[in-house]
């Protein structure tokens, strides 16, 4: 039976976006682990079971499929709530959910996709040596690794709206991985309404507005159920 602490934080989170003009959603390895993906520093994540020297699965991108939470955030997109998401997921599973690229930016790159070195242009990875159309350069995996720099157009766009959002969610990121991380600093620093939807700490916990520790999916959906019935009432009114 759901708390009814939980209840008020999904209603006040589905008025805020009711109200916002401008929303950003962050979202990180947890958002996935409800599709049999482990997150990082989870109970169960990555590198926590590497700390504790227990053994780590390899992972199969390719069968996992978008769960509740991917799929309340293409609500957002087509209730015309949702104006970016950004990502530190690789996992391909908000495209493969029905998120438009137009409103994406991919951080730590894609599993499906390859990267021009020199423009940044993307594009399928069918395993074909191609150059790219746009500049001729080569192409490489998009997924960023531990040290090296984040793609620059996606980074620009992260932080222009950020700055421009007036309320910023963060669904499944524990918020240690810089550039990454920055953008809920920024959002702040700008006048957002902070929320963070996680089942861990993050640093900025004591700072979010509205601090979740819930089942992403279970939170995500019920919220946007909720938004669809204030939205409802609007047309009525």
């Amino acid at each position: 039976m759901e708390s009814t602490e939980l209840k008020q934080k999904i209603e006040t989170l589905a008025r805020w976006i009711f109200e916002s003009s401008y929303l950003v959603v962050f979202t990180g390895a947890g958002i996935s682990t409800e599709s049999g993906l482990p997150d990082f520093r989870g109970p169960d994540g990555l590198w926590t079971r590497k700390a504790r020297g227990l053994p780590i699965e390899q992972m199969d991108f390719s069968k996992a499929t978008p769960n509740s939470g991917h799929m309340a955030i293409v609500e957002l997109q087509n209730l015309q709530k949702l104006k970016f998401l950004i990502s530190q997921n690789v996992d391909n599973l908000h495209l493969k959910s029905g998120i438009s690229p137009e409103i994406l930016a991919e951080l730590h790159g894609n599993i499906t996709k390859l990267r021009c070195e020199q423009c940044e242009f993307t594009i399928d990875n069918t395993g074909d040596e191609i150059r790219c159309p746009l500049c001729g350069g080569a192409f490489k995996p998009s997924v960023v690794n531990f040290g090296q720099p984040l793609p620059q157009k996606d980074l620009a766009k992260a932080y222009h709206h950020s700055e421009r959002s007036d309320l910023f969610i963060v669904v499944g990121s524990s918020l240690v991985v810089y550039p990454a991380a920055d953008m809920p600093r920024v959002a702040l620093e700008n006048g957002a309404r902070l929320v963070i939807i996680n089942q861990g700490k993050t640093p900025f916990d004591e700072v979010a507005h509205l601090l979740i520790n819930e089942k992403i999916g279970l939170v995500l959906a019920q919220t946007v159920a909720r938004l669809r019935e204030l939205l409802a009432g609007k047309k009525k009114a």
